[in-house]
């Protein structure tokens, strides 16, 4: 039996990984890739440490600071995934994809999100060439430029609002003329003066050549339909954390996301933690996800060591 297994090979759980091999903890690492959502980023300039990387060469170098670690105390299991989660009174049981079952006295869950993805007619093709899901990585990239966010509640508030502070001009881009976005964040960004929305707007297409260089949509009430020049649309419809492999076994919120203590990163169950995306934190970053795993960390090994009995203070 492993002290910890780690599920997931993201910032969060590559921190982890490190964190526990150097803490001497028996650990089994599973993960299907290496990177989490970054690794498809053609940039990124918020991963501390680095003043641009591209979303490849982060997956490598964070493979390459785990696989440091590969012996006595870590075991890793690449391109497989967790297909069941079974928690018991004194123990975690995972099932993974190829059949095999694996188990520990801890687990730490970092599976990540997906974007849900825009599906128009050229989203697909320029993804990556002007078409973005994190403003957080992209966003610089468009500086001085006329770009569109695609959403309306608060994550694509909040994207304008980070956009606003170097792009020419943001146009948010909303379906109906009601947002999801609390009043305050609204308010916020409709005060910018190189802010505009756009309601009662179905997006229709993503246009441009080798790059973007516009969108279409219509109002569906009049039928009109609009072409929009931008040069970057960042895409803010929503988040799925990668968690339907867990059931019921740990609490979630109505989005799916795992229930934790910010404090500890603990979940519903006592022998297992949660930290990325996949958690219902108020803020997901790279960044955030890697701090939130080592504080996992932190308190599964002292959870181990201390006797389950103990609570977590």
């Amino acid at each position: 039996m492993y002290d910890l297994l780690i599920i997931g090979g993201g910032p969060a759980g590559a921190s982890a990984a490190v964190y526990a091999a150097r803490k001497r903890l028996k650990t089994l690492m599973i993960l299907e890739d290496w990177g989490g959502q970054s690794a498809i980023s053609s940039e990124v300039q918020n991963w501390i440490g680095t003043p641009a990387i591209s979303g490849a060469d982060l997956a490598d170098s964070l493979k390459k600071h785990v696989e440091a670690y590969k012996g006595e105390y870590l075991e890793i299991k690449p391109r497989v995934r967790a297909s069941a989660l079974e928690p018991a009174d004194d123990k975690v049981m995972i099932t993974l994809s190829n059949g095999e079952k694996v188990e520990g006295k801890t687990a730490l869950v970092t599976t990540g999100a997906n974007r849900r993805k825009l599906e128009v007619p050229g989203a697909a093709e320029f993804d990556q060439k002007g078409l973005t899901y994190c403003a957080s990585c992209d966003g610089p990239l468009f500086a001085d430029k006329d770009v569109a966010v695609i959403g309306g509640g608060n994550a694509a508030f909040e994207t304008a609002l980070q956009l606003l502070a170097y792009c020419k001009t943001v146009y948010l881009i909303n379906r109906t003329e009601n947002f999801r976005a609390d009043e305050i964040t609204v308010a916020s960004a409709k005060a910018k003066p190189n802010m505009r929305i756009v309601t009662n707007a179905e997006m229709v297409s993503v246009d441009g050549e080798q790059f973007v260089s516009g969108i279409t949509y219509k109002n569906p009430q009049t039928g009109e339909v609009t072409k929009l020049p931008v040069e970057g649309v960042f895409v803010e419809i929503g988040l799925l954390p990668n968690t339907e492999w867990i059931g019921t076994a740990l609490e979630k919120n109505q989005v799916g996301q795992i229930v934790v203590d910010p404090k500890s990163q603990r979940t519903s169950h006592p022998r297992i933690w949660a930290a990325g995306d996949c958690t219902n934190g108020l803020y997901h970053q790279n960044n955030i996800a890697a701090g939130d795993a080592v504080k996992a960390l932190e308190d599964v090994y002292m959870f181990i060591h201390r006797g389950a009995e103990a609570p977590t203070p």
